[in-house]
C-alpha cells in the first residue's frame, strides 16, 4: 500500500536504449535473420526487416543501454531534496558495471526499492538482461529468480495507475499532464533517441532528456502518495561537474 512506501528509500530510474547498430545492413547475417523473424510479428506486410530496424532498441536482445539515470530523495528539516546521477557511455559494459557498483553501495545502506514508469515490463528486465549479456554479476536487487511477488523490491508507477486493469498503457507524459506536474520542455522525445545517438552522436543531449524523466517519475509517485512535489530549487543533477 502507498502509505507503506517510504519516499527516501526509493531509487528512481529511467533508461535510454538504441539498436546495436546504426543501420540494419551492418548486422551479421545471423542477426539479420533473427531480426527478420522477430520483426515479422509486428511489421506490416509491405515493410521489410530493415524498414523497422529502428525499433530494435526496445528489445534487449537487439539493443543496448546508453544511459541509466537514477534519482533519490532525501529530507532535511522537513524539506524534500532530489539528486540525480546518470551512468552513460558508448561502452555498455562499463556503464553497467558503474551502475552495478552504485547499486550495491546504495542498497547496503538502506532497504532500497527501485521505481520506474513501466519498469516491470521494460527498465528492470532490460537492465538485468544486458548485465547478463555483458558477462557481469547480477546485483541482488535485480536477481528476482525464485522470489515471491512481495519479496521483489520493484515499484512501477504505470502498474500503480492501472489498479489491476491491464488492458491499456498510459504514458508518463500523459500522467504528468493530468496531474499538473510541471516538466521542462523537452527538445527530444523517445522516438528521436536513436537518431540523436547514432547520427548526431550527442549522448549528452540524451542524458539530459533521461534525467527529466527520472524527476517526472519521482514527482508522479509523490502525487500518488499525496505528498508535496519537489521544488525546482531542491533539484540537482550531479552527473556533470558544475
Amino acid at each position: 500500500m502507498l502509505e507503506n512506501i517510504k519516499s527516501d528509500e526509493i531509487l528512481f530510474l529511467d533508461i535510454e536504449t538504441v539498436p546495436q547498430s546504426p543501420v540494419f545492413e551492418n548486422l551479421d547475417n545471423a542477426f539479420k535473420h533473427l531480426w527478420d523473424k522477430k520483426s515479422s510479428h509486428f511489421r506490416k506486410s509491405e515493410e521489410s526487416a530493415a524498414d523497422v530496424y529502428a525499433r530494435a532498441g526496445i528489445y534487449a536482445e537487439f539493443g543496448k543501454i546508453i544511459c541509466i539515470s537514477t534519482g533519490y530523495l532525501h529530507i532535511n528539516n522537513g524539506e524534500q531534496y532530489f539528486r540525480v546521477k546518470s551512468f552513460f557511455d558508448d561502452n555498455e559494459s562499463k556503464l553497467l558495471q558503474d551502475f552495478n557498483d552504485m547499486l550495491t553501495t546504495f542498497s547496503s545502506k538502506k532497504n532500497i526499492q527501485l521505481c520506474a514508469h513501466n519498469g516491470k515490463e521494460f527498465d528492470f528486465p532490460y537492465i538485468a538482461r544486458r548485465i547478463l549479456v555483458n558477462g557481469l554479476q547480477l546485483p541482488k536487487l535485480l536477481d528476482i529468480a525464485g522470489k515471491k511477488p512481495w519479496e521483489v523490491n520493484f515499484i512501477d508507477t504505470l502498474e500503480l495507475w492501472k489498479f489491476g486493469d491491464y488492458k491499456s498503457f498510459t504514458s508518463l507524459e500523459l500522467l504528468t499532464k493530468i496531474f499538473g506536474i510541471p516538466t521542462p520542455k523537452d527538445d527530444i522525445d523517445g522516438s528521436m533517441v536513436a537518431d540523436v545517438y547514432w547520427k548526431e552522436k550527442n549522448l549528452t543531449r540524451i542524458v539530459t532528456y533521461c534525467e527529466k524523466d527520472v524527476l517526472a517519475v519521482a514527482q508522479l509517485l509523490l502525487k500518488y502518495k499525496g505528498e508535496p512535489l519537489i521544488k525546482e530549487k531542491n533539484y540537482k543533477s550531479i552527473t556533470f561537474p558544475g
